[in-house]
């Protein structure tokens, strides 16, 4: 089939990313609706083989939200939320696990593997690829900062740099359920953009995808017009505690904050429900969605 004039003027956009991000590591987290519709999930894991095709080192970190709310739904427990983060009891955390690694990891690395693509699925107990410990909630209540306990609900402490970057080195994309193993091997549950905003950190990433159900970061969603296409730390903060940010895009803003501090060089906050974001963020001088900064 012969390319038309526009998708070769496309390529030629992209010919300087392809040659800067060439060798480099691109973090992305993989998650939302884009995971539900199965055309849609095919196309996402299409763009991360496209990434390593073209040169890069793709990881993958996924959530898996629905899934777990279906499972606890199931053994008659109800989900509850503080601060974005699921209040998560012992028999939660193994539900959770099951969910996490037991189904969607390897429903993923399957259909990588099946598209042409050598993936290998990880857990945070794989060579203790994520140690971690318990995490507090910080609820913003009248401008003041609470922290709450939601159970086996952890935060990342070590990242196993090594095992991630022997797949790399191999030619593998590692796929990477976002669970963790505390000091005695109990089980927690870290939210998955924590989970790849430490990851990309630690890796020094040249880019963090974050893939979403929305456009970007809006000071007052749905409002169009408040699309914000660059946002830093200190107006991320502010937006935080004037509950503009608030939900389950905290995680997702501190995710991008944490790589960046963790020596990450971009963040972007995309739409993974529209086709093709990976590749048109990522090689398109104008992007899709919300780069977040240290400072402009």
């Amino acid at each position: 089939m012969l390319m038309n004039e526009q998708q070769v003027q496309t390529l030629m956009e992209a010919l300087p990313y392809l040659s800067n991000f060439k060798d480099k590591t691109i973090v992305v987290k993989y998650g939302g609706n884009a995971m539900l519709n199965d055309e849609l999930k095919n196309k996402v894991l299409q763009d991360i083989l496209f990434l390593q095709y073209a040169g890069m080192r793709p990881v993958v970190v996924h959530g898996g939200g629905p899934e777990i709310s279906r499972q606890l739904e199931q053994a008659g427990k109800k989900s509850e939320f503080v601060g974005g983060l699921r209040v998560t009891d012992a028999e939660s955390a193994a539900i959770a696990e099951m969910a996490l690694v037991g189904k969607i990891n390897t429903d993923l690395v399957g259909r990588l593997n099946a598209l042409g693509g050598k993936a290998v699925g990880l857990n945070g107990k794989d060579a203790n690829l994520l140690k971690a410990k318990k995490y507090l909630a910080d609820v913003y209540e009248n401008g003041e900062v609470n922290l709450v306990d939601i159970g086996f609900v952890g935060s990342v402490k070590e990242v196993n740099t090594d095992l991630i970057n022997c797949l790399l080195d191999g030619g593998y994309i590692p796929v990477i359920a976002p669970t963790g193993v505390g000091d005695e091997g109990e089980t927690y549950n870290i939210n998955a953009d924590v989970a790849a905003g430490e990851i990309a950190g630690a890796l020094k990433a040249e880019k963090l995808l974050v893939l979403t159900d929305v456009r970007g970061i809006y000071s007052a969603y749905p409002d169009e017009s408040s699309f914000i296409s660059t946002l830093t730390f200190e107006k991320a903060h502010e937006l935080i505690l004037k509950g503009s940010i608030d939900g389950g895009m905290i995680p997702k803003v501190r995710s991008c904050i944490k790589a960046l501090s963790g020596g990450a060089k971009k963040t972007h906050i995309i739409d993974g429900r529209a086709e093709h974001s990976i590749l048109m963020e990522l090689f398109s001088d104008k992007g899709v969605g919300t780069e977040v900064v240290k400072e402009i």
